[in-house]
């Protein structure tokens, strides 16, 4: 399964029904099961490997966090000894823990607590609790599960879903480069995964990390052509965040793959399924605030999301040519332009197949359209294939030793993880301090 294009089942459809195709979903072994990939001592290694990493990065975060914790300490000590202040220090754990729920984190715990506005006051801006209503539900309803059954609270709750969910994705993402192509690659695509800074999310609490883990695996099952469970995974998947629909482009790209080759019409199955996440939320958002279009409005009024087709990204990355120290965003849109570009690269040299690409292709769309926050680390993490071509393309260690001195494979790998851990703080820090940085 290393094709450039969705790889052909390598067991033949029984032609009994719609209802045997569906009962093959769940009963035809395929030639390589999960269960076979996990067997592999190998591959178990590779996931060591990428776990690890995960871990190491998430103390990097930490560190980063520390560092608007420390600000913030210093700040409230100085105001109650001038007497501004009546109140206790801040701990440690509870700045950082406020860090980590900043900003978007907000808004989903409050739909944690309150659920979805029953109205939605007109001309709506951002600071307005009413506001809530832009963002999608599958994460903070995941999140109250978890509160009910792990005791602590809801914050607790919102960081431990997404820990776990986190180090969830890395197993996925490293699951899908095997299939596409070796342990090896395997273990790189997890490790640039977890360093790359956009990860920061993935302790935040925020929707990414759901998202990725109902998105890698609908392209794993569209790889397998297992299109039910693609089209279960997708229609979640759509209700986490607004480039869910990136899930919807990939089926339809496979499914188009698959009829055109086989005459395959169960491949519409994901079709037909994927935009079911998107329709359900803006239909419960509409019932519930009494008005049709509540979502648009709010993402309109609240939020200024309008368009640029890229005019954004293009006017933020020369104002950092010109400036490069005037503006953390423009910096951001920069470094992630040329990111995005190295990546790109790394894609035309080891193709994916083309679900994987379409996917991609939306959400760098929909990273680069908005005329707000466009370009950034985060949005740009979101299209995690990526990560995999460039392990794909990354040069395999080779035995000569004078080679290793100076080499892709060995020291443009350690200081690629090096810039990656420090990148990783710093935007977390910078993060903390100046939100999305829009």
């Amino acid at each position: 399964m290393r094709d450039a294009e969705l790889n052909t089942s390598t067991i033949d459809r029984t032609r009994g029904g719609w209802l045997a195709n569906i009962l093959n979903e769940f009963s035809t072994p395929r030639a390589t099961s999960i269960r076979d990939d996990f067997a592999d001592k190998s591959f178990r290694r590779a996931i060591v490997v990428g776990l690890i990493a995960y871990v190491v990065t998430r103390l990097c975060l930490i560190a980063g966090a520390g560092v608007r914790a420390a600000q913030r300490v210093v700040d409230v000590r100085k105001d109650i000894q001038i007497g501004i202040l009546n109140e206790i220090e801040p701990s440690a754990g509870s700045t950082i823990s406020n860090v980590l729920t900043s900003w978007d984190g907000r808004w989903y715990l409050e739909i944690v607590r309150f659920g979805y506005p029953k109205s939605i006051p007109a001309d709506i801006t951002y600071n307005q609790l009413e506001a809530r209503a832009a963002f999608f539900p599958v994460y903070p309803w995941l999140v109250r599960v978890v509160d009910f059954v792990l005791p602590g609270g809801d914050t607790l709750a919102a960081l431990f879903t997404n820990f776990v969910l986190g180090a969830i994705s890395v197993v996925v993402v490293g699951l899908l480069a095997r299939r596409l192509f070796s342990n090896a690659v395997a273990a790189r695509s997890m490790t640039l995964y977890t360093v790359f800074p956009g990860s920061f999310v993935l302790s935040f609490a925020y929707a990414e990390a759901t998202f990725i883990v109902l998105a890698a695996l609908c392209l794993l099952f569209l790889i397998e052509e297992r299109w039910l469970l693609a089209g279960i995974a997708a229609a979640i998947g759509t209700g986490t965040r607004p480039n869910g629909v990136a899930l919807v482009a990939a089926c339809v790209v496979a499914a188009a793959l698959a009829i055109w080759r086989r005459r395959d019409w169960m491949s519409l199955v994901p079709v037909v399924l994927s935009p079911l996440g998107f329709i359900g939320f803006q239909l419960y958002v509409d019932a519930q605030a009494g008005e049709r279009g509540a979502w648009f409005r709010v993402q309109r009024e609240a939020w200024s999301e309008g368009t640029s087709f890229g005019a954004t990204a293009v006017a933020n990355t020369f104002g950092f040519v010109k400036s490069p120290l005037s503006s953390p965003a423009d910096a951001l849109t920069a470094l992630c332009l040329l990111a995005l570009a190295g990546m790109l690269y790394a894609l035309w040299k080891r193709h994916l197949p083309l679900p994987l690409v379409a996917f991609c292709g939306v959400i760098i769309a929909l990273m680069l359209i908005p005329e707000t926050v466009t370009a950034r680390p985060r949005f740009l993490f979101t299209a995690f294939p990526l990560f995999i071509a460039v392990g794909a393309w990354w040069p395999e260690p080779v035995a000569d030793r004078d080679h290793h001195r100076a080499s892709w494979d060995r020291a443009g790998w350690d200081m690629v993880l090096v810039a990656g851990g420090a990148g990783l703080a710093t935007l977390t820090g910078l993060y903390g301090v100046f939100g999305a940085i829009p």
